[in-house]
């Protein structure tokens, strides 16, 4: 069972972190961007902060699964090392591009803020992540990689919430305003769960 949920946890975020790509083989008007302004579209700095949000945060979420394979770690540590750098550099970039469109978030206030929760947390989480490990601390490690990952696992859950939910209250905007928060608050519950059980608590 645990063999096919960890399949399963793979094909979403292999799926969703080759998504980006779609930016670039189809008019990218689609989805949420049809409800931007043609002013927010045409923005430099707007643009820089979605497309390093998108494609850094899919290059994250396509590797950072990898590592919670305990055969790999045991087997070659040092791609592991390699996967981890290569992860928090694309959070953090990610990241912060996610703070700053997070501003223009549709839905208005709750949205903003759900989002800048989310941007904030996965940042917070995987530099306590890299600086336990430098640290020594793998305990320690491993509990703020498995909370950022929780964190990175948004993009997955906000694809299968928002459709859900768009034609349960038939109304984008109040659905998209949930899913700021339904997005990443339940995954940070299962991950502090996940947590508890490893024992890795009060390490």
């Amino acid at each position: 069972m645990k063999k096919i949920i960890f399949v399963l946890f793979a094909i979403l975020c292999i799926c969703i972190g080759v998504y980006p790509l779609i930016y670039f083989l189809i008019d990218r008007t689609f989805g949420l961007l049809s409800s931007k302004s043609d002013e927010l579209l045409n923005d430099m700095f707007w643009n820089i902060g979605f497309y390093s949000h998108v494609l850094l945060g899919g290059l994250a979420l396509l590797v950072g699964w990898i590592q919670f394979s305990k055969k790999l770690r045991l087997k070659n540590i040092k791609l592991h090392r390699i996967i981890g750098k290569i992860y928090v550099i694309s959070v953090l970039i990610s990241g912060l591009g996610s703070i700053y469109i997070a501003f223009f978030a549709t839905g208005g206030l709750i949205s903003v803020v759900g989002f800048l929760c989310l941007g904030l947390i996965w940042i917070y989480t995987t530099l306590l992540a890299y600086t336990s490990i430098r640290k020594g601390n793998l305990n320690q490690h491993q509990k703020f990689m498995i909370l950022s990952y929780a964190a990175c696992f948004a993009a997955v859950t906000l694809r299968i919430w928002l459709p859900m939910l768009t034609i349960l209250l038939q109304d984008f905007i109040s659905a998209y305003r949930i899913v700021a928060w339904l997005c990443w608050v339940p995954n940070i519950l299962v991950g502090t769960f996940i947590i508890r059980k490893l024992g890795l608590n009060n390490s």
